[in-house]
């Protein structure tokens, strides 16, 4: 028998998912917190009625209304390390780091972070949703901390929670107007491999063995499915949906 549907997703279940985000950050000794859905979009993470969450959330005296300053989403060292990274990272000591070594942060410059912010610790839990979208839920201390014992006692907990907050706020804010992109056959995903390879639809059909009217019908149909109407917004939703590969 097939089980019954969920029930349709409510706002009454973001605002209790960003409670528990504060409350959990309590609990691990990081009270200060910050969210964002989407750190490419200028306008904050708001709640049904355009308030932004961090109004609700608190956070350090030492950057007051963060959420109003833009240009601090480009140059914030932090959010740079999400952008870069998709695990949960700690931060201590003017350095950033995760559960396993990774080269990807090391070359993030962190040095003064403390100093000009009076961050002690962070804990960083970078989102990366369908689509390319990238938010992250940063908590931080600004007082003396183990962060390394506090990431590995809690960095599971609200990493996933992190994940449940900003996707569900993605989910609603997208109002069903995004629908999922449909299957690529293997020579689509082909020809939209090779158009964002800047290659033009004679290279591609030389490359492919196939007639130029041939490359065109199966871009054409690419787009189609990821509900593109160019070649440059086309190559964009194939790549944030994981079509293309790292090499594209």
């Amino acid at each position: 028998m097939q089980s019954e549907a969920r029930e349709t997703l409510t706002w009454e279940e973001v605002d209790a998912l960003a409670d528990q985000v504060v409350a959990a950050g309590v609990r691990a000794n990081l009270p200060f917190v910050a969210a964002q859905s989407d750190i490419g979009d200028p306008a904050p993470m708001a709640d049904r009625n355009g308030k932004a969450y961090a109004e609700r959330m608190p956070w350090v005296k030492s950057v007051p209304n963060y959420w109003r300053n833009r240009s601090l989403a480009l140059r914030a060292s932090f959010l740079h390390a999400a952008r870069v990274f998709a695990e949960p990272i700690w931060y201590a000591d003017g350095q950033l780091g995760s559960w396993r070594p990774t080269r990807m942060l090391e070359a993030i410059d962190c040095a003064r972070v403390t100093q000009e912010f009076g961050f002690t610790g962070a804990l960083i839990a970078p989102v990366h949703l369908a689509g390319g979208k990238v938010g992250t839920v940063l908590w931080v201390a600004n007082e003396p901390i183990d962060m390394k014992a506090t990431f590995d006692a809690h960095a599971a907990e609200l990493f996933a929670l992190a994940f449940r907050f900003l996707g569900t706020h993605a989910e609603l804010t997208s109002n069903g107007k995004r629908t999922p992109p449909g299957q690529l056959s293997a020579r689509e995903a082909q020809c939209v491999r090779w158009a964002a390879a800047g290659k033009t639809n004679a290279e591609i059909g030389t490359i492919l063995s196939l007639s130029v009217s041939t490359v065109r019908f199966h871009l054409r149909n690419a787009a189609e499915k990821l509900g593109a109407t160019t070649r440059a917004r086309m190559i964009q939703i194939a790549t944030g949906h994981g079509f293309l590969g790292p090499h594209a």
